[in-house]
């Protein structure tokens, strides 16, 4: 991740937190919305169809929050405290971000019933 500019960061803030009547749901128009995690669940991104993430790692939840917005298969994060993150959708179940390869999780794994 990469630090923003006093100006930047300040922009991000307001652009997370606008006030525009229209829903911000109504303008996140991309089949990414949902959970990714990578194969040994260690890091997890909630991408939330209001155009907001949430992001676990490992113990740690909403280790980093923010918004995000996607472009054809670029996903762009401006976290909260000012970082910048990026990434790449390969497929529609595959996400590359920050050196690490995350997958679509549809829904938490139940664990297995006894014999």
């Amino acid at each position: 991740m990469r630090p923003l500019s006093a100006s930047a960061a300040a922009l991000a803030m307001a652009l997370a937190t606008s006030t525009t009547a229209e829903p911000i749901a109504a303008r996140v128009t991309h089949p990414y919305a949902g959970m990714w995690v990578t194969d040994d669940g260690r890091v997890r991104h909630e991408l939330l169809p209001d155009g907001r993430y949430d992001e676990a790692r490992g113990e740690r939840e909403s280790a980093y929050r923010g918004r995000y917005e996607v472009t054809g298969s670029r996903i762009e994060y401006w976290d909260d405290t000012g970082f910048t993150a990026d990434g790449d959708f390969v497929d529609l179940d595959t996400l590359h971000h920050g050196g690490m390869v995350l997958r679509r999780r549809l829904r938490p794994s139940a664990p297995t019933p006894s014999p």
